[in-house]
């Protein structure tokens, strides 16, 4: 499904986009806790960057999958 030498990059992209986001929540929580509003951007990460890498990890996790059953051994079937 995907080449194998974007698997690492993809994982990569998928683990910061998930970490930021996360970051982006605790920030919009404190300003909200503060009675601030935070900017759309850091708003904008939170709501749309954890959807992102769960999907892109779910992507990785199927291609995996995928490729396991390509390589599997006649004899195992």
């Amino acid at each position: 499904m995907t080449p194998s030498r974007f698997r690492r990059p993809l994982l990569i992209v998928a683990a910061v986009a998930a970490v930021l986001s996360l970051a982006a929540v605790g920030v919009v929580m404190a300003m909200a806790f503060n009675n601030a509003v935070s900017p759309v951007w850091i708003t904008s990460t939170a709501l749309y960057g954890l959807p992102a890498a769960f999907l892109l990890m779910l992507l990785l996790v199927i291609d995996g999958v995928a490729a396991r059953r390509r390589t599997r051994r006649p004899d195992e079937r």
